[in-house]
């Protein structure tokens, strides 16, 4: 039977404010795309914010969860005037000026000073009163956004669109001043990812950067100009300088922010005649840069500041790259190979199960570091752990550069798009097990993982059991859980998480969690490491919710006999399931299916902290 506190959630889902989920991303493009089916938006030039009403007020969270609902009073006070129960809104926190051009140097001007002025452009909804929107068409859900925010406000407005002629809307924006155009297809479901179905179009180029140090002055106490820096292959590169964009004021004020955080190390490795005096900083800071283009060397040309950006950490800054067409399709090679012997199944039928499923995989294993299974010859061969790149995955396969223990750098690999995915597929991977924490804050964990994992002589009946035994021991410590088959032995019961607690906080909780679960239970639990020790038990490993520690992703295929899958359910389903390897590649169209239903609505989403133990 479900705990006091899951019935009370259940009964009160439709009023309580929706959780954060990942959103949606826009694929940056060199041509607008034609024909009538995609729908085009003006890009504004602001804060992603998703907005959460219910339970008598609104919430703000960034695109990569933090909380922001203190910056953004005006909005929030008009969302929570909204007359619905809940809500989950995607859109843009901006300052709009004269003929509705939007600025980041005002936003950040406005963060500042005057809060009030900030007004939020909505463009999506995704849960309206408990029904989750995601699957629809996103005209439909633009249709039900509109009819649910107020026809004039200052603080609340709807983006409106046109459909079809954006190559032309694109050269109107341009000659305005305008930010650019966002293309989407008018059909498409909102999936938390870049997958393809969103681009944009800049008129002028403008993306992050690492602040690298700073040249002084000769003529004031303030810097020259700033050094800037971009993750490629695991390592800072130098980007340029920027020199222009700055008030006296913000020149002081960054001053400020970065004297702490000098070193007397180089942190990217620039050219010496144009660094002489320069002060490096370690890589903590985040800034908004517009330029005219980039060198063949990689220097920005005639670049400007906009302002410094806290919604991106400096690992996540990449050099963002125009794709020449809306979609480029990986080549699977030697689709006819044997993978899974025993039953037959091509490396073929592995690359269109994940075709599949990738809008449904893409918002957990996305954006996140991951480790891959890869077994070039198939699962019989010889399989091996990969997290590093040494070059062979190309542009479609990312890089994060993340500390070691021992203070080095390496790039570790992550995806954000179906063709991620595939390409990773196409080098002989199987398997995807991802960190619990995504790229713009590897520091902070977004989940616990409890993998319940049986001892051999144990039907699948005791993990189940032990899957419902331990849900309600988190449940009365008023954490939501969510179970999902492994495609292997075990069962994992998932805490999603608000991105705020660092590693030793996790793993210190997750550890004495299972402790004290093993010494309440011995007859069914252990936390015992020796495999002797777990003699007829469930052993609870808390070792997944470590920096640097990985688990299985959901939809993830596994390298085991029958190609089995790792599979979300629903606790109602967990109750008749009958074994963890129930779903396999062949299910891919199911999977899609069911995970459109009511059973896994908001499955994996929760708001919500550790508690005190």
């Amino acid at each position: 039977m479900a705990s006091r506190t899951a019935r009370k959630a259940d009964k009160t889902m439709s009023t309580q404010a929706p959780a954060f989920r990942p959103p949606q991303l826009a694929k940056l493009v060199d041509v607008v795309p034609s024909g009538k089916h995609w729908l085009h938006e003006m890009k504004y030039d602001g804060y992603c914010l998703l907005v959460a009403v219910g339970g008598g007020g609104a919430r703000a969270f960034t695109r990569s969860g933090l909380d922001w609902s203190d910056r953004f009073p005006a909005v929030l006070a008009a969302a929570t005037k909204l007359k619905v129960k809940s809500a989950l809104i995607d859109g843009e926190a901006v300052v709009l000026g004269d003929r509705g051009r939007s600025r980041f140097q005002a936003l950040q001007s406005a963060l500042k000073a005057a809060p009030e002025t900030i007004g939020y452009i909505a463009f999506d909804l995704l849960e309206l009163d408990g029904e989750d929107l995601t699957s629809l068409p996103l005209v439909e859900r633009k249709k039900k956004l509109k009819a649910i925010l107020p026809s004039r406000s200052s603080a609340l407005r709807y983006s409106d669109h046109i459909v079809g002629g954006g190559e032309k809307l694109l050269k109107e924006f341009c000659a305005a001043g305008l930010e650019g155009v966002i293309s989407k297809l008018a059909d498409g479901a909102y999936v938390g990812a870049r997958t393809g179905s969103w681009v944009k179009s800049k008129c002028i180029q403008h993306q992050e950067f690492v602040v690298a140090g700073w040249t002084p002055s000769e003529k004031s106490r303030t810097f020259r100009s700033l050094i800037l820096g971009v993750n490629e292959d695991g390592a800072l590169r130098y980007a340029g300088k920027v020199g222009t964009g700055f008030n006296t004021a913000e020149q002081f004020r960054l001053m400020e922010i970065m004297k702490p955080i000098e070193t007397n190390r180089p942190s990217v490795d620039a050219p010496r005649a144009e660094m002489r005096g320069a002060h490096w900083l370690k890589p903590r800071l985040v800034a908004e840069i517009a330029f005219t283009e980039m060198t063949n060397e990689g220097s920005l040309r005639h670049p400007s500041y906009l302002g410094l950006r806290e919604d991106k950490k400096p690992e996540a800054v990449v050099v963002e790259k125009p794709a020449a067409q809306i979609s480029s399709p990986v080549a699977i090679s030697n689709r006819e190979r044997i993978i899974f012997p025993e039953s037959s199944i091509t490396k073929g039928a592995l690359a269109d199960y994940y075709a599949q499923v990738a809008p449904l995989m893409l918002p957990w294993a996305g954006s996140r570091p991951i480790s891959l299974v890869r077994c070039p010859q198939g699962r019989a061969k010889k399989c091996f752990f990969q997290k590093h790149d040494v070059g062979s995955f190309g542009d479609a396969v990312q890089h994060i550069g993340i500390t070691e223990k021992d203070g080095h750098e390496e790039a570790y690999l992550y995806i954000d798009t179906p063709e991620g995915l595939l390409t990773c597929v196409q080098m002989g991977t199987i398997e995807f097990h991802g960190w619990g924490a995504r790229i713009e804050d590897v520091e902070k964990a977004d989940r616990l993982v409890f993998d319940l994992d049986p001892d051999e002589g144990l039907d699948f009946e005791a993990v189940r059991s032990a899957a419902f035994q331990f849900r309600d021991i988190l449940a009365s410590i008023d954490l939501a859980t969510f179970p999902m088959l492994t495609g292997g032995t075990g069962v994992h019961v998932i805490v999603p998480l608000t991105p705020q607690a660092d590693w030793g906080e996790i793993k210190d909780f997750a550890h004495r969690l299972a402790k004290a679960v093993a010494q309440n239970d011995p007859d069914h639990f252990t936390a015992a490491l020796p495999k002797a020790q777990r003699k007829g038990r469930i052993f609870v490993d808390y070792l997944r919710n470590q920096r640097g520690a990985t688990a299985v992703m959901p939809y993830s295929a596994r390298a085991r006999r029958g190609a089995p899958v790792a599979a979300p359910l629903s606790w109602k389903e967990m109750e008749t399931i009958d074994k963890p390897s129930h779903f396999t590649i062949a299910d891919g169209k199911a999977l899609a299916k069911r995970a459109a239903t009511k059973a896994l609505s908001g499955w994996g989403l929760a708001d919500q902290s550790l508690p005190d133990l």
